[in-house]
């Protein structure tokens, strides 16, 4: 948390719009992480009222490459009928949409509240997650609405029913005690870049399919499809290449394991020398569909990299972070009010979407509060550019999405009595 005094301002800045939207006890509360997350609670007067707890997170991505932005990252500014800035949509412009739902029905509100605002999700440190079982009591509610998430374009009203798990790994490969030169010792001796280059290379078929063993690689997607040419569009695909998979996006997105590369431990091309490289690792990211457990995940690809691994190289694999996919239920009368709201505000039926990110806390709250709904929903549609420069969100969104969450409470006020 970076830098700390303006996570604690930011922290008081969403206590002090809160109490003014009716939450006269709302405080900051430190998680065991070192984060603080901002709790309170709004009644209704109504003993038989049931109780939303509205979820969403103050914390936001580094802005990454400053030359990136059009706009100053940490400038709210509008450009083309959008908001530029770090954070815009995941998750301020969420937190926008509480706030201007609670404002809209001003003392007309037909449920309790509880409110729990992040300071630690996009670090993924887990403070709220462990915060969460050890105060039971205080968070405990009928339905959860989640937003951190969003439409599937904009005008085009959706829920969330889909997480992504996530498994972090690094695997590190051994051959040599030092370099070599390559003029003298190669042809003979074991390069460890070029192991786990081979090793790497059976994560994936030639169809760009993950090939883990023991990972399901068939299922589909029974929700919402996403278009193959929005997807390109959205995702940046240069003219001619291929996309990844036998499947559909929509399979390949939320219904199958995935494996990334994300980062490489080896010399770089500038100041290389022609030497052997003894040692190199590399962190791989796998996401894994509901009904894939993290802990049979993480072993299948342990026991994957072991496995492939030539020329009898020593090879270390340490799992750094996991989290569990989750599924919705889209059943109960949380969803069924939300999509009756989202139906009069947009004039459109909902979608159902999986969302390829992992958020862990809706597994925690699902294991906590076993007959709670979870509902999610947000801002953060795919011209949203979220943890990317340039992120935006559309201001119509956030109104309409307010509204939404507006009628949602009343709607769900009514389907509980």
């Amino acid at each position: 948390m970076f830098p700390a005094q303006e996570c604690v301002r930011a922290a008081e800045w969403v206590a002090a719009r809160f109490a003014g939207a009716g939450f006269d006890d709302v405080g900051l509360v430190e998680t065991p992480d070192g984060s603080r997350a901002v709790i309170g609670s709004r009644p209704c007067g109504d003993p038989d009222a049931p109780t939303v707890l509205l979820y969403a997170h103050y914390d936001v991505q580094p802005p990454l490459d400053g030359e990136a932005w059009r706009t100053p990252p940490f400038r709210l500014t509008e450009v083309g009928n959008r908001w530029y800035g770090r954070g815009a949509a995941d998750c301020k412009g969420n937190l926008v949409v509480h706030l201007t739902a609670l404002r809209v029905l001003g003392d007309d509100v037909p449920v309790n509240l509880k409110l729990v605002v992040e300071g630690s999700e996009e670090q993924g440190t887990g403070g709220l997650e462990a915060f969460v079982p050890e105060h039971a009591d205080l968070l405990r509610a009928d339905a959860i609405v989640v937003a951190d998430t969003g439409n599937a374009a904009v005008g085009h009203p959706a829920v969330t029913v889909s997480l992504r798990g996530v498994v972090d790994v690094v695997v590190t490969v051994e051959a040599l005690a030092a370099e070599v030169h390559s003029g003298i010792f190669g042809g003979a001796a074991p390069d460890a870049l070029a192991a786990l280059v081979a090793m790497l290379a059976t994560l994936r078929d030639e169809r760009g399919n993950t090939t883990v063993h023991g990972l399901p690689g068939t299922e589909v997607w029974t929700g919402a499809p996403y278009p193959p040419e929005q997807f390109r569009r959205e995702a940046g695909v240069l003219d001619g290449v291929s996309l990844l998979g036998d499947g559909t996006v929509s399979d390949m997105l939320w219904a199958r394991p995935a494996i990334t590369i994300v980062g490489i431990d080896c010399p770089p091309v500038v100041g290389s020398a022609a030497a052997i490289v003894p040692r190199a690792r590399a962190r791989l990211n796998l996401r894994i569909p509901p009904g894939v457990t993290p802990g049979r995940a993480g072993a299948a690809l342990v026991d994957h990299l072991h496995e492939v691994a030539p020329w009898q190289v020593r090879v270390t694999v340490d799992v750094e972070s996991s989290g569990r996919p989750f599924r919705a239920a889209a059943d109960g009368p949380a969803h069924r009010a939300m999509a009756a709201a989202m139906q009069a505000v947009y004039g459109r039926p909902i979608v159902e979407l999986g969302q390829g990110g992992s958020i862990p806390l809706c597994s925690v709250f699902t294991d906590t509060y076993a007959r709670a709904e979870i509902t999610l929903i947000g801002v953060e549609e795919p011209l949203a550019s979220i943890h990317a420069p340039n992120e935006s969100v559309d201001p119509k969104e956030i109104a309409d999405m307010a509204l939404t969450e507006a009628l949602f409470l009343q709607k769900y006020a009514a389907a509980r009595r």
